[in-house]
């Protein structure tokens, strides 16, 4: 029987999900970030300003309100395998929201399938700071707010921009003073690269509402990751 607990076992797996973000992406990745960035050039210029509205609004809102707190009960003498339960929970709940508006909108074709960015932001942005109250952090706080928006980077973020978020987060009691304003149009750029070339199909009509489904899981299972193994290496290292 394995003495291994289950701390030990869960920082063991954000080591490993560390390491993979310190890595260059595949070549296909890379293959595929040059078609996306192709793409991304030849989509009208209404819809980036629609996305990066939708970025600036999210980090005010991110930053200065409470439309992204909803009420989360735990114990504050939870364990972490505890609060991982409900972690993961609130992940499939928010994937599951994801694709059925992800789905809505994409069968609407283009302009409808751009209502899906604010859309998904807002699920996002849910989820993220649900996450950091059930691991005990007080999400009211700025600074709390500025690790979240950081995670958020981390997870859509491109090679070299992501080793340098992730050195962030790592020394976030070292850094967290020197964040007092996000660069909105850096994170707006970083969030719409990463979207998948399959994201874009679902602008198309026809596909728009499989691939909208399917693309929403996708990114919401990105950003849970990300939070799920960031927020371990912050507690357990």
């Amino acid at each position: 029987m394995s003495n291994v607990t289950y701390e030990q076992q869960v920082l063991s797996e954000a080591k490993h999900f560390e390491r993979s973000m310190r890595k260059k992406s595949s070549i296909i990745q890379r293959s595929s970030k040059k078609l996306q960035t192709k793409i991304n050039n030849k989509i009208p210029d209404k819809i980036h300003v629609i996305v990066t509205e939708s970025i600036k609004k999210m980090i005010q809102l991110a930053l200065t309100s409470s439309e992204y707190i909803r009420p989360v009960e735990i114990s504050p003498d939870s364990t972490m395998e505890e609060k991982e339960k409900l972690v993961k929970a609130r992940l499939l709940q928010s994937k599951k929201t994801a694709m059925i508006e992800g789905a809505g909108t994409g069968a609407g074709g283009i302009w409808l399938g751009v209502a899906d960015f604010p859309l998904l932001l807002s699920i996002k942005m849910k989820f993220i700071f649900d996450a950091g109250q059930i691991y005990g952090y007080d999400v009211t706080k700025y600074e709390e707010r500025m690790y979240l928006l950081h995670v958020f980077l981390l997870a859509f973020s491109s090679d070299d921009k992501r080793k340098e978020v992730l050195q962030t987060l790592l020394d976030w009691d070292d850094s967290k003073n020197k964040f007092r304003e996000v660069d909105w149009k850096t994170l707006q750029l970083e969030y719409r690269d990463s979207l998948d070339f399959v994201k874009m199909l679902q602008l198309i009509p026809g596909l728009g509402a499989i691939v909208g489904a399917v693309a929403n899981r996708k990114l919401l299972q990105q950003l849970g990751d990300t939070t799920i193994n960031m927020y371990r290496l912050r507690l357990l290292k």
